[in-house]
């Protein structure tokens, strides 16, 4: 992370709340939210989407935007799965700095913002993969027309890695600002750390460009922001 993002986690970190803040409330709406989204991200496995060969296997690297060429060097098969083994650390870390030491009534709301917050971050991304149906790195390269026939080589855009990571971030940067909770600072720029992490690592990996990782880091910080500030502020 920059120092100039460092500094902003911290002082959005250590900000004071309104004084007297509830717990986030739970309702069978938040059942509802997360069951759609998930229904709604399963709908494009289901239909194997997107149909249809890319449109070049193997495409012109001399396409690709000079910010991403970097990517068309890089098929690390071991940061790909680091990549995931670190997501799932820090959405798992997210969770237990967001729920550890809490009374049930507020594990139970931050879990349902963060449940919502996921869940919906998952369901975006999926469909905006469909919509976009940009090529990954591997279609520029030798192995693209073993790669051509695989549905998921045409969802470069956004990566899900990096939304899902940075959308955990976010999540527990506005839980741990409103209910003060502790060592929220350092946990937040731990977590954001890494996001950092898993979204270089899948590029490393040669999973995705730089712009898919970047794309799916404002994605998940926007959801992760919104879905915690608008639960916040519901009846």
């Amino acid at each position: 992370m920059s120092r100039s993002a460092i500094v902003f986690v911290w002082l959005f970190a250590v900000a004071r709340p309104t004084a007297g803040q509830a717990p986030y409330r739970v309702t069978w709406w938040d059942a509802a939210s997360v069951g759609t989204a998930g229904a709604l991200t399963l709908i494009p496995v289901a239909l194997n989407l997107p149909h249809g060969l890319p449109p070049c296997a193997p495409c012109d690297p001399a396409s690709v935007p000079n910010i991403d060429r970097a990517a068309l060097h890089n098929a690390s098969a071991s940061a790909a799965t680091a990549s995931t083994l670190m997501l799932g650390g820090v959405v798992g870390a997210a969770a237990f700095v967001s729920f550890h030491g809490l009374d049930p009534a507020q594990r139970r709301g931050n879990a349902a913002v963060l449940l919502n917050s996921l869940a919906w971050t998952q369901a975006t991304t999926e469909w905006l993969k469909v919509l976009v149906h940009r090529s990954r790195p591997v279609l520029y390269t030798a192995d693209a027309a073993a790669a051509a026939s695989r549905p998921e080589n045409r969802q470069s855009f956004p990566s899900g890695h990096a939304s899902l990571a940075f959308a955990a971030a976010t999540t527990y940067l506005v839980i741990a600002q409103r209910e003060q909770l502790p060592h929220r600072a350092r946990n937040a720029i731990l977590l954001y750390a890494g996001a950092v992490g898993v979204a270089v690592l899948r590029v490393t990996g040669g999973k995705h460009f730089p712009t898919d990782v970047a794309g799916g880091a404002v994605l998940g910080s926007s959801i992760g922001w919104l879905t915690a500030t608008v639960h916040a502020r519901a009846p």
